[in-house]
């Protein structure tokens, strides 16, 4: 098997445990791995205020796409230097139609210079909630969205889905990360894959060099696109067939013992 030039891993299930830490034994193999001269890239939906406490964890080359692909985070200035947003018109026109279509739904903003979200959004992250701006989110699309989101109280999240997915279709692409009763939707075209091969095409570095590692159907797209992709036990069943190979579950370092075997050859 060709030795890959760039491990692309997810975060959030993939490689991090369920407490949402990085082991020393992932933090080591992601340093041996980058000291072979293979470059190590975290490919994650989280935005960019959930990356800094990883800075340390970060390859040389000092990047992590962020928001499902819409950005790309550089950890030596704190900033998102690439963004693929929505346009404006489009994304007014889909908001819209979900505020008629879906009513009830709350929405929430992620963009280069901080969240937003509507007043009756909800969330785990209170302390962020509180100190972004709480207005209707309508007041903000004049600014770059890199991802907007979206949550209901009292709908299923089986049902939800299945509503936003139906009032949205091919105007922006949904994707289904795990995090709870959370809608996350990017810009038509922007996904994992497309941000993961722009950042290799620009280093001249093919798809069958790549190793990709996740865990969620919004992996699916990069691991497809890979070479080789490597699912953790504890996958979702869709990543599961579609994965090249497997490993052991994150709260068992999975992503860490493939790395381990790509040393030992």
């Amino acid at each position: 098997m060709p030795r890959p030039r760039v491990v692309a891993t997810d975060l959030d299930g993939t490689l991090l445990a369920d407490d949402g830490s990085l082991s020393e034994r992932s933090r080591a193999a992601l340093r041996a791995v980058e000291d072979s001269g293979v470059h190590v890239l975290f490919v994650t939906a989280r935005p960019p205020r959930w990356l800094t406490g990883l800075a340390d964890a970060i390859g040389g080359h000092g990047h992590v796409i962020c928001l499902g692909g819409a950005g790309v985070f550089e950890v030596a200035t704190s900033l998102v230097s690439e963004v693929h947003a929505f346009g404006e018109t489009a994304l007014r026109e889909v908001v819209a139609d979900l505020r008629r279509e879906v009513p009830g739904i709350a929405f929430g903003l992620e963009r280069p210079d901080g969240p937003a979200f509507d007043p009756r959004f909800y969330s785990d992250e209170d302390h962020v909630v509180a100190e972004a701006p709480r207005v209707p989110v309508e007041d903000l699309l004049d600014h770059p969205v890199g991802k907007l989101i979206a949550r209901h109280r009292e709908m299923p999240d089986e049902a939800f889905f299945a509503r936003v997915a139906e009032t949205v279709g091919d105007r922006a692409t949904l994707a289904f990360s795990g995090a709870a009763g959370l809608a996350e939707m990017t810009a038509p075209g922007v996904t994992k894959a497309s941000a993961l091969e722009r950042w290799c095409t620009e280093r001249g570095i093919d798809a069958a060099e790549v190793w990709a590692f996740g865990d969620m159907p919004n992996d699916l797209p990069m691991m497809r696109w890979a070479g080789r992709s490597v699912a953790v036990a504890n996958a979702h069943p869709d990543v599961l067939r579609a994965a090249t190979a497997t490993t052991a579950s994150n709260d068992d370092d999975g992503v860490a013992q493939a790395l381990e075997g790509l040393l030992a050859r």
